[in-house]
């Protein structure tokens, strides 16, 4: 017996054992009402995801193909959109397709600030927010594709076609939700440690079931892909890693998950010397990555910094801001280290920001990383940061010349020009640009590929598209041509808005409270009888 024929009769003994007082109410619409409303909180989510994505994991140990992938999105509204289009084109299904959610999409778009840089100045609260209006988004869209099939099953009953009421009831008792796991940006903390753990467990109460963080100066941050990044010792990185935890284990999601991201890879510069214990330690190793200079005590400075290395004294190279620099070109040996200490210290995947889309560099990094840790995954950022089609365009012509391939037609530092978009070598591109992501999880191990700030790019795009024809000569045609007539052909969910913004629930609500005295919005004269 499903859960809904169960919550039925339990309802009805509820119902008849509370005598003439509850006899109006209708055992089968509160069944509906628990049906459409399947997480009661934000923890219940959390579990919920948690569980589908550490059962991913697994699999993915088990079969690398297995990748699993996301976009960002920056409105709750986007991501329900996002989840209905997937289960509309992927056979009602879901399986390993996240949500996003980026600071970098908060900062730019949730700021009661307005616009704003990448830099950790939005509102601490406004990530939980997000996580919470993401989560109340798809919450409403399982209601809603509930709610179409109960009426389906209610015109089935009507008819007398019990095949029609048999399928309707199996869809209803398997039906798939539109919750899926998200991972979710909570910069460096915001913070020191306690700051990062308050933080985390209000995203954790909104439903986030997977926490990212990196290891640059919560005061200092910038965007990954932004030059001017500020590195922290390995210990303060760890504080906020245990910090995570720690607000997971409160709460109760023993296997909730921690992806520490690393920036070394593009960050030159840390605000601190780290401490060393002994010789060879975590902080001494951090330390041997700075640009230093030998120096004999006669030579200090007023004010110098300085310290032993190896019983010589060293003055490591210091910034009029007081930052310290790396040596050049350490960075992918630094993101390696930092990548293994992060695993050591209880993060349960890994983010390596580079400077190009390139296998062989994310791979040529993670097969260290693996040397030590064998079953280390990587959350790999599909930055849209990257010029995907000069990136590939560069390395096919580099391929080209290494298989002694003609490419006397081609311009390297021109292949971005359309004049290339019909070619060979963009077709060559084109196709690793395809297969990016399988190719990359086989050589790189990589778990979860995600596009950081996709639909920050299509809301652009398709409002810039909509204004220059509506504003123009082609007027209301500019609407009716390139959107509203889309949408009723590609089966557009959205094309029913007030469908989509809960009026049919609205109306269910109303008959299950009033009856036949219920005034209700769909009836004949609604206008969107014309999408039917």
């Amino acid at each position: 017996m499903s859960s809904y024929t169960n919550d039925i009769n339990a309802v009805s003994e509820l119902v008849q054992a509370k005598g003439d007082s509850w006899a109006a109410i209708n055992p089968e619409s509160v069944a509906r009402m628990r049906a459409q409303n399947k997480f009661k909180t934000g923890l219940d989510i959390a579990q919920y995801t948690a569980d589908i994505m550490n059962a991913d994991m697994a699999a993915f140990d088990a079969d690398n193909t297995l990748y699993t992938q996301s976009l960002g999105c920056w409105h709750g509204f986007i991501g329900q959109q996002k989840m209905i289009s997937i289960k509309k084109h992927f056979g009602g299904k879901t399986d390993r397709r996240y949500l996003y959610l980026s600071g970098w999409m908060v900062a730019a778009l949730r700021s009661e600030f307005g616009p704003l840089p990448d830099q950790s100045m939005h509102e601490k609260t406004a990530v939980a927010s997000l996580v919470e209006e993401l989560y109340t988004f798809l919450r409403q869209a399982d209601a809603r594709e509930l709610g179409g099939l109960f009426r389906q099953l209610d015109t089935a009953r009507e008819a007398g076609d019990e095949a029609t009421v048999e399928q309707i009831q199996d869809e209803i008792d398997n039906h798939v939700t539109h919750v899926v796991p998200i991972v979710a940006d909570i910069d460096a903390g915001f913070g020191n440690a306690e700051a990062t753990y308050l933080m985390a467990k209000q995203m954790i109460e909104a439903g986030a079931c997977c926490l990212q963080i990196e290891n640059q100066v919560a005061d200092e941050k910038q965007c990954g892909h932004q030059d001017g990044k500020v590195t922290v010792p390995h210990a303060d990185f760890h504080a906020k890693i245990r910090a995570l935890r720690h607000a997971f284990l409160e709460l109760g999601i023993d296997n909730g998950l921690i992806v520490a991201r690393t920036d070394s890879e593009g960050a030159g510069l840390t605000k601190e010397i780290a401490v060393v214990k002994e010789p060879g330690d975590q902080g001494d190793q951090y330390n041997s990555f700075l640009d230093v200079e030998e120096i004999d005590v006669a030579d200090m400075a007023e004010g110098d910094v300085c310290f032993n290395r190896d019983g010589k004294l060293v003055r490591p190279k210091r910034l009029p801001s007081g930052l310290y620099q790396f040596r050049q070109g350490t960075g992918p040996e630094r993101c390696v280290f930092d990548s293994i200490e992060a695993i050591k210290a209880g993060a349960d995947l890994l983010w390596i920001e580079t400077a190009t889309p390139s296998v062989k560099d994310i791979a040529d990094m993670m097969n260290e990383v693996r040397k030590e840790i064998p079953n280390a995954k990587l959350v790999y950022n599909n930055s849209p940061s990257f010029n995907w089609t000069l990136n590939f365009r560069q390395q096919a012509y580099d391929r080209w010349v290494e298989e002694g391939k003609d490419v006397s037609a081609y311009d390297r530092e021109d292949l971005m020009n359309a004049k290339y978009d019909a070619t060979q070598l963009a077709a060559d591109a084109d196709d690793k640009i395809r297969t990016f992501q399988a190719d990359s999880s086989r050589e790189a191990n990589i778990f979860h590929h995600l596009i950081t700030l996709p639909t920050y790019h299509t809301a652009a795009l398709s409002t810039d598209n909509l204004a220059k024809e509506y504003f123009g000569e082609a007027g209301m045609l500019g609407y009716v041509r390139d959107v509203q007539r889309k949408e009723i052909r590609q089966g557009i969910a959205c094309v029913k808005h007030q469908n989509m913004s809960g009026s049919d629930m609205g109306d269910d609500h109303k008959e299950y409270f009033a009856g036949e005295n219920a005034l209700k919005a769909g009836g004949a004269k609604n206008t969107s009888n014309q999408f039917s």
